[in-house]
C-alpha cells in the first residue's frame, strides 16, 4: 500500500481533479495510453487529443491500479511529486510553440540507481533509504532537457547485483506475464513497468544483462550500447568497467528515440570520449522496414545451450532466425573458437564485476557526502541489505586490490574476447550475431535464474539489442539478441526494427489491461 495514496491523489488531480466538496471528479479519457508509442503520443499531444498533464494522470492511474493492487507487480519505487508542475510547464511551452525535443511532455520511468533530483535514489537497498540527490544523473538530465517527465522510479535487484529484481528496500518485483515468476534483472522494475504500460518508456542499466534480460522476460526491446556510448555519471555503480545505461521500450522506435535524446559525450565520464564521431544524426534514420533484406545474420549456436531445459527457448530463437530469412536475410551458423574459455572464469564470468564493485562504489559514495553510508563496509556493518546478496557483497569486500595478476589478466581477456568475436564475424561475413538473451524462460520467484548469455556483449564492450521473438508454450516472453561491431547501433536498430515490424510478436500482458472508461 506504500504508493497507492500518493498515486491515487496524483491520478485524480491530473485525469479529472477534485471538486470543491472534496469528491473526486470522474477522469475523462479521450486517448488510450495502452501500448501507445512515443510518436503516437506526440501526435495526440500535437492534435490536442490529450495534454501532458492528462498523460501523466493516465499512467499514474495504471500504477495505482496495478502496482500495489490487483496483480501487485511491485515495480515502482517512488513517484515524482513534481510531475504535476512539470506537466503543466511542458503543456504551456507546447501551447506557446516551444518544443524541447522528441520527448516533450512524454512520461518516462528510470531505475532506482539513477540519481534523480528530488526523488529517493537507493539502488533498492535499505542502506541508502531516504537519500535524495540534489542533481540528476547525466542521462536523466538529458531526458529532461529533451522534455521528458520522470513520473516514477523503478525497483531493481539490490545494488544491481542479480537478475531477478529482489532487494531489501522494496522486495520482489513480479513478471506481468506470470505473477509467480521473476521479471529479470537487475532492471526488472523498469521492464515490468514498461511492459505493463506504466509509462511510455524506461531507463535501465546493464552490467551483465540487466537491460537485456528484463527486455527478454517482458516482451520489450532494449539496447546495451557500445561501451562509452552512454554516460555512467550519476548512476550508482556495480562495475565501472562494464556499466552501461540505456532504454527499454515496447518498440524499437521508442528505443531509438530515447537513444537520440541521451547518448553523447559527457566531460565527467572519460569513457564517452570514444563515442565522438560515432553518434549518428538520428538513430531513427535506421528504422527501415526492409532492414533485413540482404543482411547476413550469424546464428551463434554455442549460446543456444545443450541442456534439455535450454530447448524451449532455443526453439523460439531458431524460429526467429527463420523468420529473418523470410524477410530477406541470409542466416549462417557461426562458431567463435574458444568461446567458453573466453566467457568464463572462476566466478562464472563475473570476476571483473565482483572485483570492481567495492572500489567503484566506495569512490562513488566518497564523492557524495549526503549519502547515508560511506563505503561497502558500512553497508555490511549496517545489516541493511537483502540476505540474498550477502555472499556477493562479502566477496567484493574481501578484494584487497585490483592491481593483481588475475584481475589484469581478465582485463586483457576482455580484449581477446572482443577480437575473437570480431574475427568470427569477419570470417563469416555477417552483419550481426543472433542468440538467446537468456537460455531459460523466467523462473519461478525464489528459484535461481540460470542461463544468461549476458557476457558476450558485456565482457567485450560490443553493442547488443534485444527484440521480442515470441513466447514459450506457457505464454512467457522470449527475446532474440543481435550483437554487432563497435558503434554499429544504427545497423542493429535497422535489423531489429525490420524483424519487429515483420513479426509483431509483442503483446501486452493480460494482468494489466486497459482501465475501464468512466
Amino acid at each position: 500500500m506504500r504508493l497507492i495514496t500518493v498515486v491515487l491523489g496524483f491520478s485524480l488531480l491530473l485525469c479529472g481533479g477534485i471538486v470543491g466538496d472534496g469528491r473526486a471528479q470522474a477522469p475523462v479519457r479521450s486517448f488510450e495510453v495502452l501500448e501507445a508509442t512515443i510518436p503516437e503520443l506526440q501526435a495526440a499531444l500535437a492534435a490536442g487529443s490529450v495534454t501532458s498533464r492528462g498523460l501523466v494522470g493516465m499512467y499514474l492511474a495504471r500504477i495505482d491500479a496495478y502496482d500495489q493492487r490487483g496483480p501487485a507487480l511491485n515495480a515502482i519505487s517512488a513517484i515524482n511529486k513534481g510531475a504535476v508542475t512539470e506537466a503543466d510547464l511542458l503543456d504551456a511551452e507546447r501551447k506557446s510553440g516551444r518544443l524541447r525535443g522528441p520527448l516533450h511532455g512524454i512520461p518516462v520511468i528510470v531505475k532506482d540507481n539513477y540519481e534523480t533530483s528530488g526523488m529517493q535514489t537507493a539502488a533498492g537497498s535499505r542502506a541508502l533509504a531516504g537519500w535524495t540527490p540534489a542533481t540528476d544523473a547525466f542521462l536523466v538530465k538529458k531526458l529532461r532537457d529533451a522534455g521528458a517527465i520522470v513520473i516514477a522510479k523503478s525497483n531493481m535487484h539490490e545494488f544491481a547485483y542479480g537478475i531477478t529484481t529482489l532487494g531489501s528496500l522494496f522486495g520482489q518485483t513480479k513478471n506481468p506475464y506470470a505473477l509467480d515468476r521473476n521479471p529479470g534483472g537487475s532492471s526488472g522494475g523498469t521492464g515490468a513497468a514498461i511492459s505493463a504500460n506504466f509509462a511510455a518508456v524506461g531507463m535501465g542499466s546493464d552490467t551483465c544483462g540487466s537491460i537485456r534480460i528484463p527486455a527478454s522476460h517482458n516482451s520489450l526491446a532494449g539496447i546495451r550500447g557500445t561501451q562509452g556510448l552512454a554516460s555512467r555519471t550519476g548512476i550508482i555503480p556495480l562495475s565501472g568497467t562494464q556499466d552501461v545505461g540505456g532504454p527499454l521500450g515496447r518498440t524499437v522506435t521508442d528505443v531509438a528515440i530515447v537513444l537520440d535524446a541521451t547518448v553523447g559525450y559527457d566531460p565527467a565520464d572519460p569513457q564517452t570520449a570514444a563515442n565522438i564521431g560515432h553518434v549518428p544524426k538520428s538513430y531513427t534514420d535506421a528504422l527501415q522496414l526492409s532492414g533485413l533484406r540482404g543482411a547476413r545474420i550469424g546464428l551463434l549456436t554455442a549460446l543456444l545451450g545443450t541442456d534439455p531445459d535450454d530447448a524451449e527457448v532455443a526453439t523460439v530463437v531458431r524460429k526467429a532466425v527463420d523468420e529473418m530469412k523470410l524477410q530477406g536475410a541470409e542466416v549462417v551458423e557461426v562458431t567463435i573458437p574458444g568461446l567458453s574459455e573466453l566467457l568464463l572464469d572462476r566466478m562464472r564470468g563475473f570476476l571483473v564485476l565482483a572485483q570492481d564493485f567495492k572500489f567503484d562504489l566506495n569512490a562513488y559514495l566518497a564523492a557524495r557526502p549526503t549519502a547515508p553510508v560511506r563505503t561497502l563496509e558500512e553497508v555490511l556493518t549496517s545489516g541493511k541489505y537483502h540476505p540474498g546478496i550477502e555472499t556477493q557483497l562479502r566477496n567484493s569486500q574481501a578484494v584487497e586490490s585490483r592491481d593483481t595478476k588475475e584481475y589484469l589478466e581478465h582485463v586483457v581477456k576482455r580484449d581477446t574476447l572482443k577480437q575473437a568475436t570480431l574475427k568470427a564475424m569477419a570470417d563469416s561475413r555477417v552483419d550481426a550475431l543472433a542468440y538467446p538473451t537468456i537460455r531459460r524462460k523466467a523462473n519461478v520467484i525464489g528459484q535461481v535464474q540460470v542461463g544468461t548469455n549476458c557476457h558476450l556483449s558485456a565482457n567485450s564492450g560490443l553493442p547488443a539489442i534485444v527484440v521480442p521473438a515470441g513466447f514459450t508454450g506457457d505464454g512467457l516472453p522470449v527475446g532474440v539478441e543481435l550483437l554487432g561491431r563497435a558503434w554499429s547501433e544504427p545497423q542493429l536498430i535497422k535489423l531489429a526494427y525490420a524483424y519487429e515490424q515483420g513479426t509483431r510478436h509483442r503483446r501486452p500482458p493480460a494482468s494489466t489491461p486497459a482501465l475501464g472508461r468512466p
